[in-house]
């Protein structure tokens, strides 16, 4: 049986490392963070201080990405991290999954996290843009990414609207969100858009 690659990717706090945790159990698979991956791996080329955030030397990192898969013995990998679409080897993801979560719950939960200032304001414009969403799109082709917009659900949840689409049970696609759309028709735009 060939091994499923499955990506968890969306903007800082929006359920990744959670969700991802818990699907790893579900279908008893390996669990990759990627920064911890870069971190243990020594892939990392500097800091960005200001952002407080590791650079990766995304060459490197494919390069032991690929090594790691081809090593591991479970059916199943499950890699978390914002930046998984550019550094997991395009012929070996089956899906990815984009968690998106409402700018307006996301920022509650920024906050309660740490981010302020620039930082904040910085992932909640990703958000909004549809960066992780757009970076997916690019790298690996609609046919693999998975849109799911998980504001207010629970994880378990979650964990089951991916599983259902892993099992061919539910289809899934892109643009089920338009968090710019509705920032604007809530009169929103200005207030989360500082970046």
């Amino acid at each position: 049986m060939e091994k499923r690659v499955i990506l968890i990717t969306g903007t800082p706090c929006v359920g990744k490392t959670t969700t991802a945790k818990q699907l790893t159990t579900r279908l008893n698979a390996r669990y990759i963070n990627l920064t911890e991956f870069a971190e243990t791996h020594n892939l990392t080329m500097e800091k960005d201080a200001e952002r407080n955030t590791i650079i990766i030397n995304e060459q490197k990192m494919l390069k032991e990405m690929r090594q790691t898969i081809d090593a591991e013995e479970k059916p199943a990998i499950i890699v978390d991290g914002h930046f998984a679409a550019a550094v997991v080897p395009k012929d070996y993801v089956t899906r990815i999954f984009v968690l998106r979560r409402n700018p307006i719950e996301l920022r509650g939960f920024m906050e309660k996290c740490g981010f302020q200032g620039n930082k904040l304001w910085e992932n909640l414009a990703s958000e909004i843009l549809d960066v992780c969403l757009i970076e997916a799109l690019q790298e690996h082709g609609k046919e693999k990414v998975c849109e799911l917009d998980i504001t207010g659900k629970t994880v378990d949840v979650v964990v089951d609207e991916i599983i259902a689409v892993l099992n061919e049970n539910k289809k899934c696609g892109v643009g089920c969100v338009d968090w710019l759309g509705m920032l604007e028709r809530e009169g929103l735009t200005e207030e989360y858009l500082r970046a």
